[in-house]
């Protein structure tokens, strides 16, 4: 059974979520705080699954918890938050959150999105590699860093690092931009959405893959995209 740890500071909420998660086969260890919920991640660190964190909390707030959480662990975050300033969301993406809900939300949809990180990052219970590489470049997805050839660090968001991540995990095969939307935002994307290829020209750049002519991530006409370097892994 997948356990997710979710930290709430209103107990209604957090009692509601506990509820509904575990009738949809979920185990659901909970925290009000930041403190509290510090200890609980050291506890169970390596048995979650996912991480559910609200913004606004009386101690601290969801964006210093997530920058905690991905110095430790590679777990999925999912970050809730009553603002409807989009600031929150592109900050908490930026700190490597894997996706986000404004409040108030329905159930449904934030079980809908869990599934969907669920399915992004399999159920395989063999280790996953920890370290892809590719003509010099190597990611570990643990730390979520990427280092060029010459050593150097290269900048990634949040998102960056998912569609990179899916890349590097499907080298040579044709990606079609609904699946790579549904990797990186848990939807499809539409006839006149851009925003992937925006993403994609972004993510080129940080690999200095010439937008004309690329390299590594090649526009297949009409099809998608396609990763063509080799790719190896490794788990240290």
């Amino acid at each position: 059974m997948r356990k997710i740890l979710i930290v709430d500071d209103d107990q209604k909420t957090r009692a509601l979520l506990k509820t509904y998660l575990e009738k949809n086969q979920y185990e659901v260890r909970l925290a009000h705080d930041g403190e509290s919920f510090t200890a609980e991640f050291e506890r169970y660190r390596d048995e979650l699954s996912l991480v559910i964190l609200d913004v606004m909390l009386p101690d601290t707030d969801g964006f210093a918890l997530c920058q905690m959480v991905r110095k430790r662990s590679s777990v999925p975050i999912i970050m809730l938050t009553a603002s409807s300033d989009e600031t929150d969301r592109i900050v908490g993406l930026e700190m490597g959150a894997d996706d986000y809900i404004a409040k108030p939300y329905n159930p449904r949809e934030l079980l809908a999105r869990i599934k969907a990180i669920h399915r992004r990052t399999g159920g395989d219970s063999a280790a996953p590699p920890r370290y892809f590489r590719f003509l010099g470049f190597q990611l570990d997805v643990v730390e979520r860093t990427l280092t060029d050839p010459a050593g150097e660090s290269v900048k990634l968001t949040g998102l960056d690092f998912q569609l990179l991540k899916f890349f590097l995990e499907h080298p040579g095969e044709i990606l079609d931009r609904n699946q790579l939307a549904e990797e990186t935002r848990g939807r499809d994307a539409g006839p006149l959405d851009r925003s992937l290829d925006v993403q994609v020209s972004r993510l080129r750049q940080r690999l200095n893959d010439d937008g004309k002519q690329p390299a590594l991530i090649k526009t297949v006409r009409g099809a998608g995209y396609v990763f063509s370097a080799e790719v190896s892994v490794a788990h240290a």
